[in-house]
């Protein structure tokens, strides 16, 4: 029996995926705010918002190019 592809995921992934990534970076933010990491924990957690802004501003302008 032949195998169907699977079906594309739903127009709402990447809006979720945004608004997830947006709220881990949030979350980051105020862990860095409040000062109590470790040097480790801070670069660490300083990374990791990098890569998710990446990821939010990356979201951003496919959403702008498929605006125009």
């Amino acid at each position: 029996m032949p195998q169907t592809p699977p079906s594309p995921a739903p127009a709402t992934a990447p809006i979720a995926d945004f608004e997830h990534s947006l709220d881990e970076l949030e979350s980051l933010v105020g862990r860095l705010e409040k000062g109590d990491l470790s040097l480790d924990d801070s670069l660490a957690t300083f990374e990791r918002g990098i890569a998710l802004y990446r990821q939010c501003q990356g979201a951003l302008e496919q959403a702008e190019l498929r605006v125009k």
